[in-house]
């Protein structure tokens, strides 16, 4: 599974409303190929998302602020475990009413095959060639994208502006969720049962390993858990319904509270910072905008009223557990950079990141390769991530196990589409094989950045708040944004899903 991994090259870990329209440059493109055998892959049975919405579900109870909405909750159990003909999908939620532009169809680059290379120029002085690492998920790398000059004014900056640690689920909502849950055993043990044999195994256990106070879960961390709070009489790590049902939930949570992670037992061990790309921000930042903007081919609106630039450091012993970055597109949620202008009530939000465009702003002395476990795999199944207390999902113990690694090389960008088409040039589901790590960091330190390119998965809703956006940018000056217009939304910013 790893035998393409070191060959691959490059591989990855994760506002004004007044902007200009940046000028298209024409893109040159001559493709040629280049011969690269496939990686082999392993069949994983069944399919299965890592993201399905027992799991999304189960999540949510446990961190989401709008757990007290119970009606919505005890709907959704309903739904994950009816007819799922019956989900009328992403494309079919209650849009507001009002005019708003037809969007254009999203633009998708073709992978061709892995190894093809295609030349671009993205500046005016060089050509730049596109190579493709793999077709699931669709992933693409750029060396040389950024000169090393940029990479080090880009660490300069987020210096400067001072970097925050990441954290994935913190402690105080944590708390909050816990305090507010209302859902019984019986529940919580059939969603957690995902292969329905009415005994929970530990890598069923393990697959929710984004719960708790944002520790990473092995499999000697759930039995010593087992143990402390006596729940697995046999010890045989297996809990049966009657062994579940016996176990007081408060205990659970009283472990989890008494248990502070350290550092290298988080999700992610990282520290981040928001860098603005907008008009009047730095003119190395607006270049790099306009690059990316000429490099995915999507509308200037779109690209403009992304997310600001994210710098990422990993100091020695640093890592990102292997996550997608964009949230479910079912009913239940709404994205973060429309919910504003959606007029919805829905009970939970996620990130809508159409693509994920990362740099590598330095070379790594040892280890920080960016994993993706399942990449062009003939299959794709959850359950199959955890094999033999093997979970491929851990970037700090078991990287070399992917089937893909891009090793980190000053300048170079790699970028990949986090949602499969939905066949009328819009956003269809998450694509399940974006999921990716970031490998430990065994020797030096790592230096990232990331371009998220934000499209809600409703075009009607994208529509409407382009629409906005441009109303905001016509009617008045810095001052009459609102706060949670574009980077602004990102100044104290700690989470990211």
């Amino acid at each position: 599974m790893a035998a393409a991994a070191a060959a691959a090259g490059p591989r990855r870990e994760d506002s004004s409303p007044q902007w200009t329209p940046p000028p298209r440059e024409p893109v040159g493109a001559a493709a040629g190929l280049g011969d690269c055998e496939d990686a082999p892959v392993r069949p994983l049975g069944k399919p299965r998302g890592i993201c399905s919405r027992a799991y999304f579900l189960v999540l949510m109870v446990f961190v989401h602020l709008y757990l007290g909405n119970v009606l919505a909750l005890l709907l959704f159990v309903h739904y994950s475990n009816g007819d799922e003909s019956s989900d009328p999908g992403p494309q079919r939620r209650t849009q507001s009413p009002g005019p708003a532009p037809t969007l254009a169809p999203l633009t998708r680059l073709e992978g061709i095959k892995v190894g093809h290379e295609r030349k671009v120029q993205l500046v005016a002085d060089r050509d730049h060639f596109i190579r493709t690492l793999s077709l699931k998920p669709l992933l693409f790398e750029v060396p040389g994208f950024l000169s090393d000059e940029e990479c080090r004014l880009i660490i300069h900056l987020a210096q400067m502006k001072g970097l925050q640690r990441s954290q994935i689920l913190p402690t105080e909502e944590y708390e909050e969720a816990m305090g507010t849950m209302q859902i019984s055993q019986l529940d919580l043990f059939q969603l957690l049962d995902q292969n329905h044999d009415g005994h929970l195994q530990l890598r069923e256990v393990l697959a929710q390993t984004r719960l708790g106070n944002g520790r990473w879960m092995t499999p000697e961390n759930i039995q010593e858990m087992y143990s402390a709070i006596k729940a697995d009489p046999d010890g045989d790590g297996v809990l049966s319904l009657q062994e579940f049902s016996d176990m007081d939930l408060r205990d659970f949570h009283k472990y989890m509270r008494s248990h502070k992670a350290e550092s290298s037992e988080l999700v992610r061990n990282s520290y981040h910072t928001w860098l603005y790309q907008g008009e009047g921000a730095h003119h190395v930042m607006r270049a790099i905008r306009q690059r990316v903007l000429r490099l995915t081919r999507l509308s200037p609106e779109i690209v403009e009223l992304s997310e600001p630039l994210q710098v990422v450091r990993y100091g020695e012993g640093g890592h990102y557990h292997a996550h997608v970055d964009s949230g479910p597109v079912y009913p239940e949620t709404i994205c973060s950079h429309t919910k504003l202008v959606a007029n919805e009530s829905v009970p939970f939000e996620t990130s809508c990141r159409y693509m994920t465009v990362l740099f590598y702003l330095n070379n790594v002395t040892g280890g920080g390769e960016t994993v993706f476990p399942v990449a062009d795999n003939r299959t794709y199944d959850e359950m199959s991530l955890i094999q033999d207390d093997i979970d491929l999902r851990d970037t700090r113990r078991h990287c070399d196990k992917g089937n893909l690694r891009v090793k980190p090389r000053q300048g170079t960008a790699v970028f990949w589409y986090n949602y499969l088409p939905d066949g009328q040039g819009w956003v269809g589901d998450v694509d399940d094989y974006s999921l990716h790590g970031g490998c430990l960091v065994t020797r030096g330190t790592k230096w990232i950045a990331n371009n998220w390119i934000n499209v809600d998965p409703s075009r009607a809703r994208q529509a409407l708040f382009q629409q906005e956006m441009a109303r905001l940018a016509r009617e008045g000056g810095a001052d009459s944004q609102p706060e949670w217009a574009l980077d602004r939304a990102y100044r104290n910013a700690r989470v990211e899903l």
